[in-house]
């Protein structure tokens, strides 16, 4: 397991704090807060990791970058640069990607309920691959891809069976799951019909995903097993040659100073073991492999910048630190528990006297076990409990680190709240990535008519 410094790439200097280069309070002063922060150079990096260690030491091999982790512009010009393909889940995540200039033939369309219009789009964009989630899906593409005059490659994205030790609403390898094809015999003989039935798809193999944020490879390692098996009995009994083998992604990352992660390696070299001596064992032909990290890529790259609004002592109980976001931002902690780790990254200086005797008698008090609490009209706006922070003040810039994933990409208008902004940073330059919405971007689709009286 990984024990690296925490966070990647924040450094202090003269009690300033730097990311990738550029000093964190600078930012927020002059891009406002709540604001999403992200390293161009983790995530280069991380994409560099995983040429070096999958890529290029397997050939054949593909990743695909999971865009659902964090999605824009900006970001898929970065993945596509450094030779990953696309992973989408949506027509509007395929619809950007197109729109960012990736390849139609380097993205995989994923979803366990694709619209006709999704399908449609995916069909006549081109897109390499469609993971097939349920039967009906089979003829359904087959349809678009004979209206389109084409022929779609698939996989079947199937549903190994095993425990991924991890939470439930990010588990999606059991059998009881709402994803994938159930690796059961009469299941198995129903998609085999269709494929017969559909002269327009091309089967290329298979997918499965047992999770997210999976900090050790066993139940990637029994899915192998079983997916293995499952693609020796197509040969056999099918005649169906898996050419293709897609292992998804959920490699963990570390959200905690005291967290250690498994490096790529650790996860992939077992993996690809595993079908090496399948392969030789069952004199079957090595499939092209492949995997989607998303979290892996982006979640240490980012970090969030809040200003404290409040300091409020209950005593004996405990002290609530509020800032100006929370779960509109960042709804991770609220809907599966999610832990961070904050630190206040920029002291205020106030305005007037009143302000500098705060600051001052700030200076003096020891650090407390404080609960981080956000702006919006519930209970459960929780960013992080019980994190001890160094005399929180009104107007301090705290910041929440390993935000990358999955932050800004499940941000939403709770109470007609604005979207924070997003910057990318790269040794000690600053661009802006994502404007802030505007109080007149949340009525932009508004109708304001009646029926009258």
């Amino acid at each position: 397991m990984e024990s690296a410094s925490f966070p990647e790439g924040l450094t202090i200097e003269d009690s300033s704090y730097y990311f990738d280069g550029v000093e964190l309070k600078t930012l927020a002063q002059e891009y406002g807060t709540p604001l999403y922060v992200m390293s161009e150079t983790i995530i280069r990096r991380r994409c560099e990791e995983l040429r070096r260690c999958f890529l290029m030491r397997y050939p054949g091999t593909r990743a695909y970058y999971a865009s659902k982790a964090f999605q824009t512009p900006d970001m898929l010009r970065i993945v596509t640069d450094e030779g990953l393909g696309v992973d989408v889940v949506s027509g509007g995540e395929l619809y950007v990607a197109l729109k960012a200039g990736v390849s139609p033939s380097d993205i995989i369309f994923h979803g366990n309920a694709k619209t006709d219009q999704e399908l449609a789009f995916a069909v006549e964009a081109g897109v390499g691959r469609i993971a097939v989630d349920n039967l009906e899906e089979v003829y359904r593409i087959e349809r678009e891809a004979a209206k389109a005059g084409k022929t779609q490659a698939i996989l079947f994205r199937v549903t190994p069976g095993v425990d991924s030790h991890t939470h439930r609403f990010i588990s999606t390898g059991s059998l009881d799951s709402k994803f994938g094809i159930p690796l059961e015999p009469t299941e198995t003989d129903h998609y085999i019909e269709a494929l017969a039935a559909c002269p327009h798809l091309d089967f290329a193999g298979l997918h499965f995903h047992v999770g997210s944020q999976l900090l050790e490879n066993t139940s990637h390692m029994a899915a192998l097993r079983i997916v293995l098996s499952f693609a020796a009995r197509l040969a056999r009994d099918f005649g169906l040659v898996v050419r293709e083998l897609n292992m998804g992604g959920g490699y963990g990352i570390r959200y905690l100073p005291e967290e250690g992660a498994p490096s790529l390696s650790e996860f992939i070299d077992p993996l690809m073991t595993t079908i090496q001596e399948w392969s030789t064992r069952e004199k079957f032909p090595m499939p092209a492999c492949a995997i989607e990290p998303g979290r892996w890529i982006a979640g240490e790259a980012g970090l969030t910048l809040y200003q404290i609004i409040a300091v409020k002592k209950i005593p004996g109980v405990r002290t609530y630190v509020a800032v100006d976001g929370g779960m509109g931002d960042n709804i991770r902690p609220a809907l599966y528990d999610a832990k961070y780790h904050a630190a206040i990254v920029g002291r205020t200086r106030g305005q007037g006297a009143s302000a500098g005797r705060v600051e001052a008698a700030a200076s003096e008090r020891p650090p407390r076990p404080v609960t981080i609490a956000g702006r919006y009209c519930e209970s459960g706006d929780i960013l992080v409990r019980d994190v001890s922070l160094p005399a929180p003040c009104p107007g301090d810039i705290l910041s929440l680190f390993s935000t990358g994933a999955y932050c800004f990409a499940m941000a939403s208008n709770y109470n007609r709240v604005p979207r924070p902004a997003l910057v990318m940073v790269k040794n000690g330059k600053a661009r802006l990535s994502v404007r802030r919405e505007t109080y007149e971007d949340l009525c932009l689709r508004d109708m304001c008519c009646s029926f009258g009286k």
